[in-house]
């Protein structure tokens, strides 16, 4: 399973979500400046469960950019030993986008989000609804462009990953029906094709129009 490091600008935001981020998945680095002394009982109360998957890290020194340069220095250190890791930054700082870019460049997974609550696993995690879950596999769908899965066993294995764990035969059939409804896919025999609402997957259905 893909470990999700949170790297929390803590300075920038104190999120109260944090007990969302018990699960294995997840490993949480919180950044503190060099004038925080202290930590809110709620947030020491929900980082203590996680044992060694959560750290804190105080910046001895002043700057504007000191907890930025701490945070890039400790991304490209853990991204060193873990290379498939997804690494979330929490902070509203838009400063942190252009490394975001950079890293995304070099093949690694990372992104900025103001809550916690907009990380994709969270979001996946707290899906419990057909139309929560469709949600989620639309825009997933979408990003992955040409590797959606063509088959329903890939489809089944590629949600169940992507829920962190298998669906309920039920909650898969009642968003698979969603998909069908909504003209989202096409279910031929075995095979899938795509007509997503974004556009992407729209090539599939033009393909079909063409007799591609």
């Amino acid at each position: 399973m893909r470990t999700n490091l949170v790297l929390i600008d803590y300075e920038n935001v104190q999120p109260a979500s944090l007990t969302l981020l018990r699960g294995e998945p997840f490993r949480v680095v919180l950044f503190l400046g060099a004038d925080q002394a202290r930590l809110p009982i709620e947030t020491v109360a929900a980082l203590q469960p996680m044992g060694g998957r959560a750290e804190y890290v105080k910046i001895s020194g002043r700057g504007p950019n000191a907890l930025d340069f701490h945070i890039a220095f400790t991304i490209g250190e853990l991204a060193s030993r873990d290379p498939s890791a997804y690494f979330h930054i929490i902070s509203r700082d838009t400063g942190f986008d252009p490394l975001v870019t950079h890293l995304r460049s070099r093949k690694i997974l990372a992104a900025r989000w103001t809550d916690i609550r907009e990380i994709p696993a969270v979001r996946a995690a707290m899906a419990t609804t057909t139309a929560d879950r469709l949600a989620l596999v639309v825009e997933n769908f979408e990003r992955r462009g040409e590797s959606r899965p063509r088959t329903v066993k890939a489809l089944r294995a590629t949600v169940d990953a992507l829920f962190g764990k298998p669906l309920l035969e039920p909650d898969f059939a009642d968003l698979l029906g969603e998909m069908q409804a909504r003209s989202y896919l096409t279910l031929e025999a075995t095979r899938i094709s795509y007509a997503l609402p974004g556009g992407v997957g729209r090539a599939d259905a033009a393909g079909r129009a063409h007799g591609r």
